[in-house]
């Protein structure tokens, strides 16, 4: 009884990222703080990415603990049992408009009096930035919510003035000539925080010619909601992004930087909370067994993220790249990166690289990036992979792919492209 009366008085967080696996990484990672400095938590899924890390971790992978569990909402899109990333803007509009009374209906669960669960009443939501709709649900119940926006401070930042530059003619674009007549070379000075950003480094939906583009319009509700948090927090920390911070605390509730997360949590000496992953795709432990018996600094890791899709001229370019170069390499291709097509290498491709090259389907991006082998990250540059690359550092060869991916590059860039040996493609 007594230690059931214990569980009964903790403070109780739910926490819900959108649906995507560079969401769901530090979302878990906070959840694992806060369940470490006392916290119960109960971690929300969609039922689509529920079933996708039940496949890649195993059955019983999501059993939890007693005092951290997982539930479900559906995300409002069709069902599907593909081993792949749902299309973004059509998964950002579903949320929006379908998540809110799923995510009711679980919050009246968790408070029912009459539940056998032993959980204590919510306390608290920790919501993902872009599923703001949660924010209606916390002043029903009566209770605090904190944003997490998993972006950049920067990336963030660049989101609260798209108001701005809408009302200064920058977006949309008046016709498709301004996509290659220099204009994206345009230097922005209003955005406070922000030094020497082009508008061809902002998210790439603001290059549009539609007026009604809906990443836009999506961009611009989560932010005008964000000012109803009752805190942001921000995997980011102060000696990188200062300036910006500054900037979003003159527009925003408190706002606190918290990484790096993966950091972190590694000061954490909890096995049971060591063995809750994330990962939709099953990882391949091969690849740490192939870097365990390479030279140090002699590989290079290439590694796109988890919502990026090339073309097939795009891959094999890529492939051509790797050859040439002479160098060994771990190449993780996911089933999905390349849109519509099978991801098929040409056959003379691997038959030059066959004894200094590892292709794989997914890994531990964290295990790979501190392997003393690794020499260099051809990245994506989403801020999961910039974070991890700093922390552990290895140079990066940047590929911005899309969003505010570009912003990214211009933050580490301004930072020491010396220190950080920073070459962008």
């Amino acid at each position: 009884m007594g230690s059931n009366n214990v569980e009964l008085n903790k403070p109780h967080a739910v926490c819900i990222p959108y649906p995507a696996q560079g969401h769901i990484n530090p979302m878990l990672k906070l959840a694992k703080i806060l369940h470490h400095k006392g916290f119960h938590i109960t971690f929300v899924n969609t039922e689509f990415n529920h079933r996708r890390l039940l496949r890649s971790r195993g059955p019983h992978s999501l059993d939890g603990l007693s005092s951290f569990r997982f539930e479900t909402i559906p995300d409002g899109l069709p069902n599907c049992d593909a081993d792949a990333t749902q299309d973004i803007p059509s998964l950002c509009k579903s949320t929006t408009e379908t998540c809110l009374g799923p995510f009711r209906d679980l919050l009246a669960k968790l408070n029912d009096t009459n539940n056998t669960s032993n959980a204590p009443p919510v306390t608290c939501i920790v919501s993902d930035g872009t599923m703001s709709f949660t924010l209606a649900a916390a002043q029903e119940i009566g209770v605090p919510e904190v944003l997490f926006w998993t972006t950049s401070a920067c990336g963030f930042l660049g989101y609260m003035h798209y108001t701005t530059l809408i009302e200064k003619g920058f977006s949309p674009l008046k016709d498709a000539s301004y996509l290659t007549n220099g204009y994206l070379e345009t230097t922005l000075d209003c955005i406070p925080g922000m030094k020497d950003v082009r508008l061809r480094d902002l998210p790439s939906f603001l290059r549009t010619t539609n007026p009604d583009e809906f990443m836009v319009k999506f961009a611009l509700q989560e932010t005008e909601r964000a000012r109803k948090a009752s805190a942001i927090v921000i995997n980011t920390f102060e000696t990188l992004e200062s300036e910006v911070l500054e900037s979003l605390r003159n527009l925003l509730p408190p706002v606190y930087p918290i990484g790096p997360l993966h950091l972190l949590v590694k000061h954490i000496d909890d096995e049971n909370l060591k063995g809750l992953r994330s990962s939709l795709w099953k990882e391949e432990p091969e690849c740490i067994q192939w870097l365990d018996n390479k030279e140090p600094n002699s590989v290079v890791y290439v590694n796109y993220g988890s919502i990026t899709v090339m073309t097939p001229d795009q891959l094999i370019e890529f492939a051509w790249g790797l050859a040439n170069s002479q160098l060994e390499f771990l190449w993780i291709i996911r089933p999905d990166i390349v849109s519509g097509y099978e991801s098929i290498l040409p056959p003379e491709f691997m038959e030059e690289t066959k004894n200094r090259g590892m292709l794989a389907s997914w890994c531990s991006q964290e295990e790979v990036l501190d392997h003393p082998a690794i020499g260099g990250f051809l990245t994506h540059s989403g801020w999961n992979s910039t974070l991890e690359s700093i922390t552990s550092g290895v140079p990066m060869l940047c590929w911005p792919f899309l969003r505010n991916n570009k912003q990214i590059v211009g933050l580490v860039r301004q930072n020491g492209v010396l220190e950080w040996k920073l070459i962008i493609m």
